[in-house]
């Protein structure tokens, strides 16, 4: 199966694991330590996140390091990107819509 980068960005514990790892390169163990999902769910994630091209994971001496490869992001970064403007423009329109009903509240207390 060809897995892609929105393959490994749509499950929250991978997202987790991005982050984690974009903080520094983590051994294969630490990263499971810190989640509350077995040995093997974690292992699984990674293996996930290493077809889809995010991490890689590196041998060590006796551990397997995982480390990320923040390039392999890029195309999820585009994508979402292209619809920023589109929801910065609907968030203002709803903020805008909610100062007016505050606003119309405010009169109807004074009146």
């Amino acid at each position: 199966m060809r897995r892609d980068v929105f393959q490994a960005i749509a499950d929250p514990v991978r997202r987790d694991i991005i982050k984690l790892l974009a903080e520094n390169a983590l051994p294969i163990n630490e990263v499971a330590q810190k989640f509350e999902v077995s040995r093997p769910a974690i292992s699984k994630h990674l293996k996930i996140l290493e077809e889809c091209g995010i991490i890689d994971i590196q041998q060590q001496g006796r551990e397997r390091y995982c480390l990320i490869r923040p390039k392999s992001l890029i195309p999820a970064f585009l994508w979402i990107e292209q619809y920023q403007n589109l929801w910065e423009d609907k968030l203002d329109s709803f903020e805008a819509y909610l100062n007016e009903l505050q606003s119309k509240r405010k009169n109807n207390k004074n009146e």
